[in-house]
């Protein structure tokens, strides 16, 4: 039993009998209506939106509707008092015996608590980190990495069969340049003095080892050749060598994608060409002539007719061209020519997660995605704000390695992939993260992830000192309020879940981690100002069995939404 679906069940009978007797007329649309755990706890046990939600398309005050459903709700099963408040809101309350029914489930379910068939087994493709191939991955990067991996695993949880993807842009004018940035290390491998880096190439020390490597392969081959002859052969090098790096990385994050997508072999493969003769044949092309772009002097643009997307059909603020003026494509081309890829593997919907500094690249992408799925809104973008690296609120220094950026693996090496998994998650992906070294590792409650990993360790210590778990438990013994306020939480999780995955927010996970954290750590620290709150009484029992099938259910939540996170669950600490 889930008693939020218990109440939407018993609604729905309600909503069906007002409607068939003409109280609630038939189009009424009750898709909003919820059932949840109030934020003030001394408002009863479930509040419910209802009369809110349907006043207006019934014509009655949200209030004297309330009136009238809370006739038909305090007729329920278990409910021992129905209240409004404010202009119409429902408080519920109902009998302590219908949370222990849950809490039965919790341990009959064990880690499959919380997961559901809400994707009902459809496919959806989860795109992101993506980071150009010319370096290891920067700690902004880590930020969408786990917020991709964490929203894969959410809707792995909720049903979904996920394709977890990076795309990488082996095929743009940033690959030749590693390539040069590489055959100049190569060059100082083979004894040459290459003096200081040019301006315009990498300067990272991380491509010392990359030239050494070529050096070690091919010996002095190139030394002599023309760029045109060694530039393809040493950019495929320097390519290959820079994934298996980013792929370290992400692996140290606890990261594995299921497909490397890659623009070169798209471009090569004609899929771009395809792409436009499709968009052209689907008359969503034109030639014309773009006005100057905002803020520039007339003097700097030259206009000129181009190969242009009727991309403002589809929700964009301009139309957007798709050649450049040497004849190639131009990025949003290979882009459109990508994502017509995924969606012919996919065939669901897709999501990108994209940096800040795509922000302005999102209307125009979602815009093409709906040109090729026929007006159907088969892209969703989450954009990931800057991190704020820092040591005891100073800024972290730059990356000796990376020269000039602070690198995932520098970040893992100092607090852990398990401590950048949720404090990545303990903001909405739309607000900056403060990161700071100091305060993500100090044992307290300021510490998000300890504190959640600490509720753990706790429920594991609880039940190694109680040793073998009793068989059963009179659950209904559990009414104190904090035992209460902790069941409420951990029958919440699996609305949490739904309610996560179908906004694409596993931050909501971090959130309500802590949150039930915080309850468990309540009623602990109740317990040792409280004897008879205790987990363990000697004189009774059959309460000390209630209680310890209570942590044990905690423990049973905890680890479920950390394993969500892709973050163990600590036995000790």
């Amino acid at each position: 039993m889930n008693i939020f679906r218990f109440f939407e069940t018993e609604f729905k009978v309600i909503f069906d009998d007002l409607k068939a007797v003409g109280t609630i007329p038939e189009s009424a649309d009750g898709s909003k209506i919820v059932f949840e755990l109030p934020r003030d706890a001394s408002h009863g046990d479930i509040a419910c939106n209802a009369a809110m939600v349907l006043a207006k398309q019934v014509g009655m005050k949200p209030r004297d509707l309330a009136t009238l459903l809370a006739e038909r709700l305090a007729a329920c099963d278990g409910v021992t008092a129905v209240d409004i408040a404010g202009p119409g809101f429902i408080n519920i309350s109902v009998e302590p015996r219908l949370w222990s029914v849950e809490l039965r489930s919790i341990l009959a379910a064990g880690a499959h608590y919380g997961s559901n068939d809400s994707g009902a087994g459809k496919s959806v493709n989860v795109e992101y980190v993506s980071a150009n191939p010319t370096g290891p991955l920067h700690a902004a990067h880590a930020r969408g990495a786990v917020l991709g991996d964490a929203l894969a695993s959410l809707l792995e949880f909720s049903g979904w069969n996920v394709t977890r993807e990076y795309y990488t842009n082996d095929a743009g004018g940033q690959v030749d340049t590693l390539a040069q940035s590489v055959y100049l290390r190569y060059r100082e491998a083979l004894g040459e003095v290459i003096g200081e880096i040019p301006s315009g190439l990498y300067p990272g020390a991380y491509l010392k080892d990359v030239g050494a490597a070529l050096a070690a392969r091919d010996g002095d081959r190139y030394l002599a050749q023309e760029e045109s002859e060694w530039l393809a052969p040493v950019r495929k090098f320097a390519i290959d060598a820079m994934m298996v790096m980013i792929r370290e990385d992400l692996a140290g994050l606890g990261i594995e994608m299921d497909v490397f997508s890659s623009e070169r072999a798209l471009v090569e493969g004609g899929a771009v060409q395809a792409t436009i003769d499709k968009l052209q044949q689907d008359g969503h092309l034109y030639r014309g002539v773009l006005d100057p772009p905002k803020g520039r002097e007339p003097e700097d643009w030259e206009p000129r007719e181009q190969l242009l997307f009727r991309t403002t059909n589809f929700g964009d603020d301009m139309d957007r061209p798709l050649q450049k003026s040497d004849g190639g494509w131009t990025y949003f081309s290979s882009d459109i020519a990508y994502h017509l890829d995924k969606l012919k593997r996919t065939g669901g919907p897709l999501i990108d997660v994209f940096g800040v500094d795509h922000g302005g690249y999102h209307k125009r992408m979602a815009a093409a995605v709906k040109a090729l799925s026929g007006q159907k809104d088969m892209l969703d973008v989450k954009h990931c704000q800057l991190v704020n690296l820092m040591e005891n609120g100073k800024p972290v220094k730059m990356s000796k390695r990376a020269g000039n950026f602070v690198t995932v693996r520098d970040v893992i090496d100092a607090v852990g992939a398990d401590v950048i998994r949720f404090i990545m998650l303990t903001r909405r992906s739309d607000q900056t993260l403060d990161f700071d070294y100091a305060k993500v590792t100090e044992q307290s409650r300021d510490n998000p992830v300890f504190y959640v990993q600490y509720a753990h360790a706790r429920c594991s210590s609880v039940l190694r000192q109680a040793g073998e778990m009793p068989e059963d438990a009179n659950l209904d013994r559990l009414i104190a309020p904090a035992e209460l306020a902790l069941i409420k939480q951990l029958v919440s999780w699996p609305r949490m879940v739904v309610s996560a995955a179908i906004n694409y927010e596993p931050h909501r996970i971090a959130f309500y981690l802590m949150d039930l954290a915080s309850a468990f750590h309540s009623l602990w620290t109740t317990g040792r100002e409280d004897p008879s709150l205790r987990f363990m009484l000697d004189d009774d029992a059959e309460l000390t069995a209630a209680r310890l099938w209570l942590v044990k259910a905690t423990a049973t939540v905890i680890r479920s939404g950390l394993g969500v996170l892709a973050i163990p669950a600590k036995e000790e600490m």
